[in-house]
This record gives structure tokens, sequence and C-alpha cells, in this order.
């Protein structure tokens, strides 16, 4: 062994800078970084350019094709040129409000991070106030921003603590952002149906003999064909159908222009607000029933929001048209499934990235197949537009109504707008919503019952399912212990000038038994990933079986939303009990797997590519203690105070120090010759106390949680409510679960532990 003396400060230079190196990899001290919180999406250039191109294929079709069906909603028998006027002005005059200034000016504000939609504001509001129980799991993802009540207005004040001490306000704000989200979808099965339809009865001005059999026939081909390209994702599907969009809208300004100029200019009359009122006062009752067909004018807004977080003589590209404004409602049901997924709202299902440039366009399977069979089955049941317009309205101004009243409570909470605008706006924009939501409503009886049950169903679903979470996360909360909790450690404390190795025990709450040692490495699987916790199932473990293995790795899978995650900045590792100089049997680490949608993280080489990192940190370890050989780190702690204690991939960019090369240490100005020989046998041998464990056996040990409803206690309705509630939510716990066959690991070196939990 050389010993080289290195003195003076470029040697305790060489030293601050690998620790700054660590800290800036390695994030704060529970392990997080930057990285881990979602953020929204900035682009420029070409861009945002093509951004724009591909949302004129998929959001601006709905609105783009709404005339197709609305005269034909409205009307029932020939209008006359009064009653045309009137309906005109009324169609623009709600356009200019609802879609100009509502929408584009205000609505468009009120995102989350990039995403739109009534939960969109649900969500950006629960990260303004404390009115939601979140997932431990997603707490690190989430940026809370609430800021001191010193800060606030009066008003803002006000209303935010009685939000927040409130129960039933809590409870009404997340029924109603739920039920908002259940609206858009429940628009997502009749929108394709109604624009469709609505292009292909266009055939009947060719040929009056066509049979309403051919017309649905038609238009079932064709949605068909819409469901089976979704999988080429909306980037795709956007840019190839943006160009129709554009020449749909071309031939509506030329031959609009061609039309005004031949043959009756007298309709720019509409322009003016007074035949919009005059349409009303004159037809009255009949007036004010026939909004809900003009409503249909605007469709296609509400998915203008959602969409955020993703982004006659020209029959044929009338037809073309309608199908791209089918998309709209599509992909804003994608969207919007995977923000209640992200809030627990919904089972995790499989979720599909299709850009890596755009990162919140995704597809998902299997509700595209159930839109498709909805939408076709609607097609049949309906058969025409003026049907399916009676049954669509209701969903729109709903859903309009709901943004109106939620964006009022961003605007007092978040934006701190003075109470009077606030008001003044949502009198404005509340009453029109109103009006058109009181006319809508007369549609119920005619078939907009439908979307009202199917959007109360998927509500029902929603809400049961986030139930469930909450009772779920309640009864986990008992195994949220930290490791100095379960084990002893300040018994090998007391022990630790013995030159051998020391057992562990259990603390005095476990029963002080020993804790025995198994050969080999245990990865155990931590699902929470949250950095002051022990895996539930390394507790069950440690009490079914009062032993361990040599070595303990808590292992956390987490996904993060960006298309890849290099290789080098993927894995941390760190010490969750003792340190490199503790004498004891047993070697604990934490260790985190950050990945991106694309990458392919659970594959057959995953223990040996852990070991690694593993070995990696041990060396690195050994060096930095070198570095700072007169600080020691705190033993017994979850994770030590040191940043070098969380170390990343063995093939990163940090260079090892010169003090530890070759395996040997060398030597500065404050290390003494018997130091550098221990520091080197204490990294000698936790080397090969892990390569001896790797070489015995290295298992994947995952937990196996069953759950079990608590036993009433008398027969309160409440209580039986609730045991149904349950019942219903383990129901659809154990049929969407991920199956431990689905992990791609060697099935052999796969243990599971179950466990039971009461709820």
């Amino acid at each position: 062994m050389t010993n080289n003396v290195h003195g003076g400060p470029d040697n305790n230079n060489k030293a601050a800078a690998i620790e700054k190196i660590l800290e800036e990899s390695d994030g704060d001290a529970n392990g997080n970084r930057e990285t881990d919180i979602r953020k929204k999406q900035i682009f420029k250039g070409r861009y945002l350019f093509w951004l724009a191109y591909q949302s004129v294929g998929v959001i601006y079709g709905d609105i783009g094709t709404s005339p197709l069906y609305v005269y034909s909603s409205t009307f029932t028998s020939e209008p006359s040129y009064d009653d045309l006027l009137g309906a005109l002005s009324l169609i623009i005059w709600t356009v200019t409000l609802m879609v100009s200034i509502k929408y584009v000016l205000i609505v468009l504000h009120a995102d989350d991070e990039g995403e739109g939609g009534t939960f969109a504001i649900y969500s950006l509001l629960s990260r303004y106030a404390n009115i939601v129980h979140r997932d431990p799991r997603e707490e690190r993802s989430i940026k809370m921003e609430r800021v001191e009540a010193s800060s606030l207005p009066r008003t803002s004040k006000h209303t935010r603590s009685f939000i927040e001490g409130s129960a039933v306000m809590k409870i009404v704000l997340k029924v109603v952002g739920v039920f908002g989200v259940s609206l858009v979808m429940s628009d997502g099965v009749l929108t394709p149906a109604q624009s469709v339809l609505g292009a292909i009865q266009g055939l009947r001005i060719v040929d009056e003999s066509i049979s309403t059999a051919t017309i649905v026939g038609v238009s079932c081909t064709i949605l068909v064909l819409l469901f089976l390209v979704q999988p080429f994702g909306t980037s795709r599907i956007g840019t190839c159908f943006a160009p129709i969009v554009i020449i749909w809208l071309g031939f509506n300004l030329f031959f609009g222009i061609y039309n005004l100029a031949q043959h009756d200019h007298s309709v720019l009359k509409a322009f003016s607000p007074f035949f919009a009122g005059q349409y009303l006062v004159r037809n009255k009752t009949d007036g004010w029933k026939s909004l809900g067909g003009i409503l249909l004018a605007f469709t296609g807004v509400e998915a203008l929001f959602a969409d955020m977080g993703a982004f006659t003589r020209s029959l044929v590209v009338a037809v073309l048209a309608a199908v791209v404004g089918s998309q709209t409602m599509v992909t804003a049901t994608f969207q919007l499934l995977s923000q209640i997924i992200k809030l627990s709202y919904f089972p995790q299902v499989k979720l599909v990235h299709t850009s890596k440039i755009f990162h919140g366009q995704i597809y998902i399977p299997w509700v595209n197949w159930l839109l498709m069979v909805g939408t076709i089955v609607v097609t049949v049941a309906y058969n025409n537009t003026t049907r399916l317009g009676q049954a669509y309205g209701v969903c729109v101004i709903l859903v309009t109504f709901i943004t109106t009243s939620m964006v009022s409570l961003v605007a007092l909470i978040i934006w701190r707008v003075p109470l009077p605008l606030v008001l003044l706006g949502y009198l404005v924009f509340g009453a029109l919503d109103g009006v058109y939501l009181s006319s809508a409503l007369t549609k119920v009886p005619e078939g907009a019952w439908f979307t009202l049950v199917l959007a109360a169903l998927l509500s029902s679903i929603f809400v049961l399912w986030r139930y469930g979470k909450e009772n779920q996360w309640q009864a986990e909360a008992s195994d949220r212990l930290a490791p100095s909790e379960i084990i002893d450690w300040s018994h090998a404390d007391r022990l630790a000038a013995k030159d051998i190795p020391i057992s562990l025990r259990f603390t005095s709450t476990f029963g002080s038994a020993p804790i025995s040692v198994i050969k080999g490495m245990g990865i155990f699987f931590d699902k929470s990933g949250l950095p002051n916790t022990t895996p539930t199932v390394f507790i069950h473990f440690l009490q079914k079986f009062q032993a361990a293995p040599a070595v303990v790795v808590f292992f956390h899978i987490r996904p993060l939303p960006l298309p890849s995650v290099p290789l080098e900045e993927r894995f941390t590792v760190n010490r969750c009990l003792g340190t490199l100089t503790s004498n004891v049997r047993n070697q604990f680490f934490r260790v985190t797997l950050r990945h991106g949608y694309t990458d392919e993280v659970v594959h057959r080489d995953l223990r040996s590519q852990i070991y690694e990192h593993l070995r990696a940190f041990v060396i690195r370890e050994g060096a930095m203690s070198d570095a700072h050989s007169p600080r020691q780190q705190e033993t017994g702690n979850f994770t030590t105070s040191e940043p070098t204690s969380s170390i990343i991939n063995s093939s990163t960019i940090l260079p090892i120090p010169e003090s530890y090369e070759g395996g040997h240490i060398t030597i500065n100005a404050v290390t003494k010759p018997n130091e550098i020989q221990e520091q080197q046998q204490r990294v000698r041998r936790g080397l090969v106390s892990l390569a001896s464990a790797y070489e015995d056996q290295a298992v994947y040990i995952v937990g196996k949680e069953q759950m079990r409803i608590q036993e009433l206690m008398g027969c309160k309705p409440r209580g039986w409510c609730r045991r149904i509630a349950l019942a219903a939510f383990l129901w659809l716990r154990s049929n969407t679960g991920s199956k431990i066959a689905n992990l791609n690991v060697d099935v052999d070196k796969l243990v599971e532990i179950g466990f039971v939990k009461v709820v």
C-alpha cells in the first residue's frame, strides 16, 4: 500500500467539489429531486408552432363543426327569416361571450401545471388550500403553494378558511369536480355520434332516397375507423387532421363571403344583439326552449379547456371535418381520466404516452374501445341528430356552469381578485350559463336523461374508489414506522467496541427478541418510497420470521413524467440504518430507481444492476469518509445528516476522489496512517459481505396486501352503507390490481409475503 500525503487547500477544494456534485445530484436530505415534481411544459419556436398546428386538428375541430347540427337541433320545422336572424344573433353573441371571453381570456388561465378541466381546477385549489387528503406516495410530486394567511386579502383569507374548515364544502368541491369530469366523458360518447351523423345526413341533399339504415351504417363504419387510429397518438392524429379542419374552415370563410355577396348580406345585422333579444321576446317560451339547441354552437368549448394537457358543395370536407371534430372529445376523455388516476379516484390502468416531445399526450387502450362501443350503440339507438341533440346539450352547459363556479373560487383564493369583480363576473357568466341550463334541462325527459345517468354512474365509481383508497391509507398508517422504531440500534452501539459482528434486536415495542441473519440479499419492494418509513412488506417479514437478510434493500421505483431518465441519474442509494463503521451482521440500504415512461427498468438483470450500485456506493462512502474524517455521521438515524450519504449510480459523472484509487486510500493532512488502515478494512469488509450476500442469493420480496372490512357493531344504517361501499371497492380492487406474474423478473427469485389490513 502506498501512502501519499496531500495537504493544503487543493485537497480541501476537491472534497468540497465532490460534495457539491453529490448534493446537486441527489436532491434534498430525503432523496427527493426537483425532477420528481410535476411541472408545466413550456414550448417555444417550432415546437410551439407544431403544437398549435396539432391543436387545430384536435381541439378546434369540435367547435368548427358545431354548425353542422345546430339548426337541425334548434328548429323542428321550417323557420322564418326573422327567426333565422335571431338565432344567428344568439349564436354570435353566445360564442363571443362563452368562448372568446369566458374560456379564452379567463378559464384557460386556471390550469393546473398545464392541465385543464374541472378536475384540474379542483387539483389547483387543493395545492393552495388544505381541502384534500393525498396519497402519501404522491405528496412528493405535488408542489404545494399555500401561502400564509397574512399574505392574503381579507376576503380571500376568509373564503379559504371557510372551505378548509367545512367538511361539507370539501365534499361538495370533490363531488362537483368529479361530476364535471364525468359529464365531459359522457360527451365523449355522444360527440362522435352527433358530429358524424350530422355530416352523413347531408348525403340526403344529394339523394333523398338514402335510407336511415344506410346513414347509420356509414356513420358506424366511420366511427370504427376513428377509434382504430387512436393508438397512433394525439400528435400524429392532430398533424394529419389539421389540414382537414383548415380546409373546412376555409370553405366556411370563402363560401360565406361568396353567399353574402351574391345572395343576402342582410344577415350581418345579426351582429347586433337587438335581434337576439327580439327573437326571445317574440317567441317567448318557445324561444327560451330553443336555447337548448343553440347552445350546441359552442359545444367543444369544454373540451377546449380539458384538452390543454395534450394541448353541401363541401360535403366531403364536411364529413372529414366531422370526424376530426369527434377527436376532440376522445382526446379529452383520455386526458381527464389520467388526471383522476393521479389523484386516486380510479384504479391504475395502462397509460400509453404517445409522444416523447409533448409529455401530456396519452392514449388509454381499454377506454378507447369502450368509447367505440358506446358511440356505436348511441348512434344506432338515436339514429338522427335531432334526437341526439336532445341528449347532448345538458352535459355541455352543466360543465360550463360548474367551471364558472370553480374558477370564481380560483379568482378569490389564488388570483386574489377583489370580491366585487369576482361577483360581477360570476353574475354575468353564471346568469348566461343558467339561462341555457334551464332550457337544456327541459330535454331531460326527451333523451338528456341518458347522459346524466351515465355521468352519475361514472361519478359514483370515481367517488367510491377514492373513498376506499382513503380508508386503505388510514389502515396502512399503522405500518408507517421508521426502522429505528422496529430495530434496536442502540444495542449495536453499546457493543460497537467489540471486534466481532453484532446481531440486531427488536425494540421493546416489538418484544426485544434477537433478529436472526438469513444468508443473501433481500430486495424489498417499497411502494411508497417515503424517506422516514419502513416498507410494510419488510415489517411483516420481520414479524413472521424474526430474521432479516444479511443485506436488506428497500427498493422503490419512482416514475417521472418524462420520456426518459439518463442512466447516470436513475439510481439513488443511501443507508437507512447505520454507516460503514457499524459492526453489525446486517446492512440496510434504500435504493430509488427513477424512470421515464419509455424506460424499461424492471428486467432480468435488475438484481445485478442493484448490486453494482450498492458496491459503488460502499466504495464512494469509504472515499468520502476519508475526505470528511474529522466529521462522524450519526448512527441509528433513518437518513444520515451528511449529504454524502446519498450516492448515485456507479457509472455516473461523479469522479472517484483521489483519496481512494485502485482500492487504496491516500492520506490527507489530517488523516493518520492507522485511520487509513481502519478505513480500508471497513470498505473491504463492506464489499466482501455485500459480494458474499449477493453470491449466496438475491431475491425480490413483494407484499400481497389483503383487506378485510371491520365487523359491524350494531345495525346502524351508516355502518351498512360503509360496508357496502367498501365491499364494492374491494371487488374493484381485486379485479383491477396488477398481478405479481406481470413483473418481468426471475420467478424463482421472487417471494411474496401476504398480510391483512382491516378497513
